[in-house]
């Protein structure tokens, strides 16, 4: 086995990859911001030409002209800028200042942490970080720690002394000691939302937002490295590529163990492989039921057991407990046995059935595996050519790059991807129930209950999304699709980007009836866009069309930002509803229910959603509201009919444009 030093330069290999093919991606984005710039003016020109000359139903990108009548359902595409991306390699050259603690006072913050609503969600590793990392603070009796009104970055816990908080002058309560306190300040940049005055002398310990984003990411960045480097010196994993290699390290789990704790019982089932990263195990085998089990081997860090369960021969052989505290990352041989599969098929596997949707640049088409025609998927395609003249790349790579991390039961997945030289292919998941959007063209809206289901389903999938750091910002009904239950799933991930907890990114990007304002007036944005966006989509759910609508973008985006108070909303949007809304579709981001203290369990808490069953959501025995007809892997008929590609045979020489694909 490797020695640490071995494990720790191969860290720093792996971390030096990263930094050069994220290089490579700020490039491309770059050139990405460049060419938008450039489009965005010849709009302005397109724009001002047009209106000028009066043209008949505005601009035809992303627009829905006014009518009195019920206007004719057309799907909408969304138009994007991205600026360029931090570099998070980068922050493996942080220094972190770690400040001297008593050990009374490290447990006093460590217990704090852990009871604070969001803080409780992190790894122990980011808390014991965070621990480290907070400075000491005194304040005499009478000074304001927080201002209303004031930007913060700085969370607090509370050693020594009482607090109290006021909001417009009126007192809302005090704080004691072994409490957090000013913990939106390092999720995102806004301003005090009240005022915290200490009502004794107080001692004070607090890290910034700089501070804790830090630490969010370098430990993950590190951490998945680590799981990288222990993958690679396991045999049954040494064949597999790094992109497969990274999905099984995104899925390992950590399981700790104490003295003495059975980890694998000779003669039992299992179906489960373990890798060691921390602490001793003993192995030991039973020859006969009456004889004492024999001491075969010591395993450490880095070594591994199980490794038959991958194979299938899942009767353990021998004993494997702890000594001492253990900590093991864990693969279920279900997982590992589909990333193998996945990594070995390629598009000559596959048969094109029929095409299910056609995107701006790019076209969705079911395929059936020829050596197993019970299993179909969705190949989204796209041409090199159309993305390279519209300046996509960063979008394109972004998107790979959440599918692949973020497997949530309530987004599409995103299996493998390929490329020829005219072409890039995502392997996804095959939802065959049908776009939400065909659905309500059909019905013109939906009652309360359908729309609170499949608000539902949404909410879940933002809420997966959000925690990992996730903007999905391209919410609409064009791209809910359903699977073959009825459950809604997110799909279409062109537009999202991974931000990290607490930061913003800049530039317009979505669909012009569901941007929200900061978007639009370019004051930076975050999770809260989705917020806004969600608000907008329970409108369009309810009443057939979205509250803010204009002839053309602009016009539409001036409509948006007088605000949701300046809507008439009909009669068929319940009272309680109509407050979720409002509440979701606040101008003030910060003021937005869902991306306040409790997330998005204050919107699952709101009175429109009392008597909903989340947990039955969750475990899909909730019944949806519509179950599609399906009748196999290649029943289409819940998707509009689309003529076939009939484009002449790719060239054979490369476009130029070769990505990691």
């Amino acid at each position: 086995m490797g020695t640490l030093r071995d494990l720790q330069f191969a860290l720093q290999l792996k971390i030096e990859e990263l930094r050069q093919r994220d290089s490579l991606i700020d490039e491309l984005e770059l050139e990405l911001d460049t060419k938008d710039d450039l489009i965005r003016q010849l709009q302005t020109e397109l724009d001002r030409y047009q209106t000028s000359h009066n043209a008949p139903g505005g601009v035809q990108v992303n627009s829905r002209v006014v009518r009195h009548e019920p206007p004719q359902r057309t799907k909408r595409q969304a138009i994007s800028a991205e600026p360029t991306a931090l570099d998070p390699a980068q922050l493996a050259h942080v220094t972190l200042t770690n400040y001297s603690k008593s050990e009374e006072s490290r447990e006093l913050i460590h217990r704090a942490l852990l009871e604070n609503e969001f803080m409780k969600h992190l790894e122990q590793g980011q808390i014991q970080t965070i621990v480290d990392c907070m400075h000491p603070t005194r304040l005499a009796r009478g000074c304001c720690v927080i201002q209303e009104g004031d930007d913060g970055s700085l969370v607090y816990v509370l050693e020594e002394g009482k607090v109290e908080v006021t909001k417009g002058g009126q007192k809302l309560c005090t704080i004691d000691p072994g409490k957090v306190f000013g913990e939106l300040a390092i999720l995102y940049n806004c301003t005090r939302t009240a005022t915290v005055t200490a009502l004794t002398d107080i001692k004070l310990w607090a890290i910034d937002r700089q501070g804790f984003q830090t630490i969010m990411m370098r430990t993950g960045l590190i951490k998945h490295s680590q799981y990288m480097e222990f993958l690679r010196s396991v045999p049954s994993f040494q064949s597999l590529p790094e992109d497969v290699l990274s999905k099984v390290a995104d899925v390992l789990e950590e399981t700790h163990y104490s003295e003495g704790d059975y980890i694998i019982r000779q003669g039992a089932t299992g179906d489960t492989f373990f890798i060691i990263s921390e602490g001793q195990v003993k192995v030991t085998q039973q020859k006969s039921s009456n004889e004492e089990p024999e001491f075969l081997t010591t395993l450490s860090r880095g070594d591994w057991f199980g490794e038959q369960a991958l194979k299938g021969e899942d009767v353990r052989t021998a004993n494997v407990t702890a000594v001492g505290g253990v900590t093991c990352l864990v693969v279920d041989r279900e997982l590992e046995a589909e990333a193998v599969f996945f990594s070995n098929v390629s598009l000559n596997d596959f048969h094109v059935i029929c095409t299910l949707g056609i995107g701006g640049f790019s076209r969705v088409e079911l395929v059936q595996l020829k050596s197993d025609t019970s299993r179909s998927f969705a190949m989204k395609v796209l041409k090199k050519r159309h993305i390279l003249d519209t300046s996509q790349q960063g979008h394109i790579l972004s998107e790979r790059r959440i599918m692949m991390d973020a497997h949530g039961p309530f987004t599409v997945r995103l299996y493998r991807t390929f490329r020829d030289s005219k072409y890039l292919y995502m392997l996804q998941e095959a939802c065959l129930g049908g776009e939400l959007w065909t659905l309500l063209s059909a019905r013109g809206s939906f009652e309360d209950g359908t729309t609170r289901f499949y608000t539902g389903c949404v909410v879940e999938a933002l809420a997966f999304l959000h925690v990992r750091g996730i903007i999905y910002r391209d919410l609409k009904p064009e791209n809910i699709i359903l699977d073959q239950r009825g459950y809604a799933k997110l799909v279409d991930f062109g537009f999202a980007k991974k931000v990290g907890l607490g930061q913003k990114t800049w530039t317009f990007c979505g669909t012009p009836e569901y941007v929200a304002p900061e978007i639009i007036l370019n004051k930076g944005h975050d999770i809260s866009a989705d917020c806004w966006s969600l608000g907008i989509l329970i409108y369009e759910l309810l009443s057939g069309s979205p509250p803010f609508s204009g002839s053309d973008p602009m016009n539409t985006y001036n409509i948006i930002l007088r605000g949701i108070d300046m809507v008439e909303f009909p009669k068929k949007i319940s009272k309680s509803a109509a407050n979720l809304i409002k509440r979701l579709c606040r101008d003030n981001p910060s003021e937005r229910v869902g991306n306040q203290k409790n997330g998005v369990k204050d919107i699952q808490k709101h009175k429109w959603f009392e008597g909903f069953n989340w947990e039955g959501l969750r475990q899909t025995t909730l019944a949806p509201p519509f179950t599609p007809t399906v009748e196999g892997p290649l029943d289409t008929r819940n998707f509009d009919c689309f003529p076939d590609d009939s484009e002449a045979p790719p060239p054979d020489e490369e476009s130029g444009w070769d990505l990691e694909f």
